[in-house]
């Protein structure tokens, strides 16, 4: 699977950057990570990956042991080296909800004083538009003419944290914005020997997609918490329901996982800055906020289910907690819904006892006051409640027998539909999901 070479940086080693940068080097190109996180450098540079992700430890790992991929603190170093420059960094929400640009704007400015000739720097970062327009301010200010010693494209990211070496060698399309052929031409080459419909537009279009599949994705996953919802008042299956939904193809049945809402970095960071960047050029997103709402209740739908299946109290109630990662499949926690719900029950006086198989490390940093084990049955004794948060597989395969044994009171809220039913009550469970029983 290998086309033209190339010399690539990638500035930023988080998720996208990572899996970015061993994916390309997997393609046969010579790429150098750089980041200003010195221990995260060194981890890496050790053959220690610090993010959980399936199959990228072994995929970095393997490029190194061949020389094809390298990690540096020195970000002129990086971009000195290399033709074309993928930026990869962080854009978190400010406290106003708009998009924070600070790491865009500090990579820029490394990156302006070090060109030594001319490069394509191409975003990755998810960015509103007016970024590109930034970027060249600061680089003119570094004495950077665009078109002479450089030129912008922005070429998002559609990875899924869990899959997302997977989702780099099979993507479902490369989106190039560009606004010179030979920019395009270029970029194009890179991803060829991917076999993907490539999506040839402006960057300002870029962007748009990237913002606009996000938000849709955040769409169907309210929506089918609604169906769920209603599906539980009147008695109905959203299993079902979805079944005899996705057979239309303009519906289909991907992406319809009713539970407890959408969470982790980007869905919710950037559904808020598409509305904010739609409000500063003159349009109220008023749908799209209506999204963000539904998804705010469905947390207080799923912590009222469990009020009245403890008998409209949590209060002084321990509750065993399997799930604290955003998704399966990765050891991040950052904007778990997981994490917040475990918060609303410590705020109203329940105690916890927490597991999950890749995130406990990461879920010190941001809660206090709860017992987190290595162990699901540790985490069932003597709990009144047990609320599944993660659609992890393993949570399918615990002993029923042993479970039951263990726990005071038999109730069992699965928050994600990640459980058998039938099986479950079948051992004397209380069981509910969410539009399921």
């Amino acid at each position: 699977m290998t086309g033209k070479r190339y010399k690539i940086s990638i500035i930023g080693t988080g998720f996208v950057g990572l899996a970015t940068g061993a994916g390309l080097a997997e393609l046969g190109n010579e790429v150098i990570c750089a980041d200003v996180d010195r221990d995260k450098i060194d981890s890496l540079n050790n053959g220690y990956v610090p993010i959980y992700e399936d199959g990228l430890s072994e995929l970095i790992n393997k490029n190194r042991r061949l020389s094809r991929i390298y990690f540096t603190i020195d970000i002129a170093l990086a971009v000195k080296s290399s033709d074309i420059i993928f930026l990869c960094v962080g854009t978190p929400s400010e406290e106003n909800g708009e998009v924070d640009l600070s790491q865009v704007e500090s990579a820029t400015e490394d990156i302006g004083k070090s060109l030594d000739r001319y490069k394509i720097i191409a975003i990755k970062s998810t960015i509103p538009i007016g970024t590109l327009e930034l970027m060249e301010d600061i680089l003119k200010r570094e004495g950077r003419i665009r078109g002479e010693d450089y030129d912008l494209a922005v070429v998002p990211e559609f990875l899924r944290e869990g899959r997302a070496v997977y989702d780099f060698f099979n993507p479902t399309r490369i989106v190039i914005g560009a606004d010179k052929e030979k920019v395009d031409k270029i970029l194009a080459e890179i991803f060829l020997p991917l076999n993907a419909p490539i999506v040839h537009t402006s960057p300002v279009t870029a962007q748009l997609i990237k913002y606009a599949s996000n938000a849709f994705l955040a769409a169907r996953i309210s929506f089918i918490n609604e169906i769920a919802n209603i599906c539980d008042h009147v008695g109905a299956n959203v299993k079902e329901v979805i079944e005899g939904m996705k057979y239309d193809k303009r519906i289909g049945g991907d992406y319809f996982s009713p539970g407890i809402g959408f969470g982790g970095p980007c869905l919710i960071k950037d559904l808020i800055g598409f509305i904010k960047m739609a409000e500063k050029y003159g349009y109220k997103a008023n749908y799209l906020r209506s999204i963000l709402e539904k998804n705010k209740q469905q947390t207080e739908y799923v912590l009222n289910k469990l009020r009245r299946l403890l008998g409209d109290s949590i209060k002084d109630r321990d509750i065993g907690v399997l799930g604290l990662t955003f998704k399966p499949n990765t050891n991040d926690v950052r904007n778990s819904l997981a994490i917040e719900i475990i918060r609303k029950l410590r705020e109203n006086g329940a105690n916890i006892k927490a597991y999950d198989p890749k995130g406990i490390e990461e879920a010190k940093k941001y809660l206090d006051g709860i017992n987190l084990y290595n162990d699901i049955y540790e985490t069932t004794e003597n709990v009144d409640a047990l609320i599944i948060l993660t659609a992890w597989e393993e949570f399918k395969e615990i002993d029923l027998e042993r479970l039951r044994s263990l726990m005071k009171n038999p109730i069992i809220l699965d928050g994600v539909n990640v459980l058998d039913s039938k099986r479950f009550k079948s051992y004397g469970f209380i069981y509910e999901g969410i539009g399921v029983r």
